[in-house]
């Protein structure tokens, strides 16, 4: 059973390929803008705010 957990040769290479890709298109972005794109808490943040405006906790409020 726990073979079915096991990532595949292939997988983890596909896997490195995505990360690899995603990193580069974060590069991309970021030298277009012209600072950092925020990580983590603040990413979330910046994501939840840039739909509508308002910050995750307050559309959790109502």
């Amino acid at each position: 059973m726990n073979n079915e957990r096991k990532s595949s040769k292939a997988g983890e290479r596909a896997a490195e390929g995505l990360r690899e890709a995603a990193a580069k298109d974060e590069a991309k972005t970021e030298s277009k803008s012209g600072h950092d794109l925020a990580k983590g808490a603040d990413r979330f943040e910046e994501r939840s705010k840039s739909s509508d405006g308002r910050s995750a906790q307050e559309k959790q409020k109502g």
